[in-house]
C-alpha cells in the first residue's frame, strides 16, 4: 500500500487510518505509474473500500475491533501496519495480496506500557517510538539500539514491531535478535482467544500461522541485566544487516552471572547462540576472550547464501560482532 498515496479533492494527502474519520470526501489512488482512480472516502465507514488502480491493489479493509480483524483474516486478508515489506513485493517478484487489512484503526496495538516489571509494546510501535521510550532502560537498550539503527529514518518513522517480527521472509530483522535477547513473549489474538509464546517459539512457528493469529504487542521482562545490539550492514547504514549479534549480561564482581546471546540475518530465522552463552557463563567480562569463543563454535550455523552476502563471511564477523557487543557494554558492567 506504501507504494502509493491518497489525496483527497481539496489535495491534501491522508494516510488510510484517517479514511475512517472522512464521510464524504471523494480521493483519488494514484499507483506508481501515475494511473488514479476515483474513490468514494465513505466506503472506509463501512469496513471496506474497492480499489482497482493499476498496481493491482485489491480490497482494502478496515477494522476497528480485533474480532473484526481476526474474521477478515480468517477470509484471507493480509494484516498490514507500516506495509514496508508489501510495498515491495513487486521487486521480489511476488504477486500482491487480494486483500489488505489495515490495522491503524487497533488502538490497542499502539500501546507502550513500561513499568518496573513488565515492558509491554504495542504490535503498531514504529521502530522510532521503540528507539526512544527504551533507550533509558538498560535491559531494554539492546532493542533501542535495534530499533533505532534498522533501515533508514523514513522506514523507521513507519515500520512496526508486530510486522518486523511477522514477516518470516525476512532474514535480516534487528528486532528478533533483539527480543530472544530480552526474553520476549509475543501475544497473539487468535479465533479461541489470546495466546503467549515465547519469542523463539513464535519465530519457529510464525511461517505456519497463516490466517490464525494476530500480533496483539509483545512482553518483556524487566531483568537487572544490560543490553547491547551490534549489526554490520555491507555498505551504508540503510542497507539490511550481513549479521547481527544481540547480548543481554548481569555482571557479579567481574564474572558473567547470566547471558543471553542472539544471532540474526546469519541464518534465515534468528535464534540464541546457547553453545556460547554456556562456554562464557561463569567467566570472566572479557570482551577478546569472548571473541575468541566465538571462533570456536560458529560451526554450529548454516549460514545462508545471499546477494548481500556469501554464507563464509556473515560467520567470520559474527565473533567480531560479539566482541563490539562486548565493549559497548564494558564501561557499565
Amino acid at each position: 500500500m506504501d507504494a502509493c498515496h491518497f489525496r483527497c479533492a481539496e489535495g491534501q494527502a491522508f494516510e488510510k487510518g484517517h479514511f475512517e474519520r472522512e464521510q464524504t470526501r471523494t480521493c483519488a489512488l494514484f499507483d506508481k505509474t501515475g494511473a488514479a482512480e476515483s474513490i468514494d472516502c465513505s466506503l472506509f465507514i463501512s469496513g471496506a473500500a474497492k480499489m482497482t488502480a493499476q498496481n493491482g491493489f485489491g480490497q482494502i479493509l478496515s477494522p476497528l475491533s480485533v474480532d473484526e480483524a481476526l474474521a477478515a483474516m480468517a477470509h484471507g486478508a493480509v494484516p498490514i501496519a507500516g506495509a514496508t515489506w508489501v510495498m515491495r513485493a513487486p521487486l521480489r517478484h511476488e504477486p500482491l495480496p487480494g486483500q489488505l487489512l489495515s490495522l491503524s484503526g487497533l488502538n490497542d496495538l499502539h500501546d507502550l506500557t513500561i513499568d518496573t516489571k513488565c515492558a509491554s509494546l504495542g504490535a503498531m510501535t514504529t521502530h522510532d517510538k521503540l528507539a526512544v521510550a527504551l533507550a533509558p532502560h538498560a535491559d531494554l537498550s539492546g532493542l533501542a539500539a535495534a530499533a533505532g539503527n534498522s533501515a533508514n529514518p523514513g522506514i523507521r518513522r513507519v515500520a512496526t514491531l508486530g510486522g518486523n517480527i511477522a514477516t518470516s521472509a525476512f532474514a535480516a530483522s534487528d528486532l528478533a535478535p533483539a527480543l530472544l535477547a530480552a526474553d520476549a513473549t509475543v501475544i497473539l489474538a487468535t479465533a479461541s482467544g489470546q495466546k503467549a509464546l515465547p519469542m523463539e517459539t513464535f519465530l519457529a512457528s510464525r511461517a505456519g500461522l497463516g490466517h490464525g493469529g494476530l500480533i496483539l504487542r509483545v512482553e518483556i521482562p524487566r531483568s537487572p541485566r544490560n543490553a547491547a545490539h551490534a549489526r554490520l550492514p555491507m555498505r551504508k547504514a540503510g542497507d539490511y544487516p550481513c549479521a547481527i549479534v544481540s547480548i543481554s549480561v548481569s555482571v557479579l564482581a567481574g564474572m558473567i552471572a547470566d547471558i543471553r546471546i542472539a544471532v540474526g540475518a546469519v541464518e534465515p530465522t534468528a535464534r540464541r547462540w546457547t553453545a556460547l552463552e554456556d562456554r562464557l557463563i561463569g567467566t570472566a567480562y572479557d570482551p577478546a576472550r569472548a571473541e575468541a569463543e566465538a571462533r570456536k563454535l560458529t560451526d554450529g550455523f548454516t549460514a545462508r547464501e545471499a546477494i548481500d552476502a556469501p554464507g563464509w563471511y556473515r560467520l567470520s564477523v559474527l565473533p567480531v560482532l560479539l566482541r563490539r557487543a562486548f565493549l559497548k557494554l564494558q564501561a557499565g558492567v
